[in-house]
């Protein structure tokens, strides 16, 4: 696993290695879902939870990989697309490769919304695109009433130019927390896996004539310069601990308790 939750620090060429591979080879996964022209999704039991691991891969013929990796990183963007996202904001830089941010995601009822401290990794070179991100602690960001503090393990992009479009694996490990059964959450992963391909790629397709409205020059990830936030404090990093602040027990929510329909990413 490329890093452990809690731990801040900057990757190296060894972590990315090992991102790669977890995004490419597929022996110990089980393909559970593909369609024609669209995506295909494996999973395979996780290190460190009962919950699986899952990856999703389709190829993008229209698409360029550097407006992939741009969509996937510009926040004011996010906030057009990303129909899940009820708060995300950027707290501090580590250096010009990685920071720490705060995601609030909705959850399809009656399952309590989820929030993640996360710190975030990215790498571009000749031959891909590298997002990923991790679970970390910070002693800004406290543990919110109406939501249940999740962890991930690693949830994470690769992007690689193909022809005259690209390619993209989406990884992740994620603990929900709180008493959801683990059925439950392999249940609607395998559900929302497919959909989070699409949802991108719709927003792939209108980025470019957005960002020429919307401070077209302005890309941090990809000149540090540009980048304004302020510098980690190492300090602020706390150590892990249950950092729920929800006690509702979800552990007896059976299939037809939770709305479908929410997980529709179609727009």
């Amino acid at each position: 696993m490329p890093m452990e939750i809690g731990e801040v620090g900057i990757p190296d060429d060894e972590v990315f290695r090992e991102f790669i591979n977890l995004a490419e080879v597929h022996e110990s996964w089980t393909q559970c879902y593909s369609k024609s022209g669209g995506s295909t999704v494996w999973f395979k039991e996780g290190k460190t939870s009962a919950i699986k691991m899952f990856k999703v891969y389709r190829n993008f013929p229209d698409i360029k990989a550097e407006t992939m990796y741009d969509v996937l990183h510009d926040p004011d963007y996010r906030k057009t697309w990303d129909k899940s996202m009820i708060e995300g904001k950027e707290l501090c830089m580590i250096n010009p490769n990685n920071d720490i941010g705060y995601y609030a995601l909705k959850c399809p009822s009656p399952i309590k919304n989820r929030d993640f401290v996360l710190q975030r990794s990215w790498l571009e070179t000749k031959t891909e695109y590298i997002i990923f991100n991790h679970s970390v602690c910070h002693k800004d960001i406290q543990p919110k009433k109406g939501f249940v503090r999740a962890e991930t393990y690693i949830t994470g992009y690769l992007i690689r130019p193909k022809g005259k479009g690209c390619e993209m694996t989406y990884v992740s490990e994620s603990d929900p927390k709180g008493s959801l059964p683990p059925w439950l959450i392999n249940k609607i992963t395998q559900l929302v896996a497919p959909k989070i391909m699409q949802r991108v790629y719709k927003a792939c397709q209108k980025y470019p004539a957005w960002k020429t409205k919307n401070n077209p020059n302005y890309k941090p990830w990809l000149y540090p310069e540009q980048m304004d936030l302020k510098r980690l404090n190492l300090d602020d990093i706390v150590p892990r601990r249950n950092t729920s602040s929800e006690s509702l027990d979800e552990s007896l929510l059976e299939e037809g308790d939770f709305q479908t329909s929410e997980l529709d990413f179609e727009d």
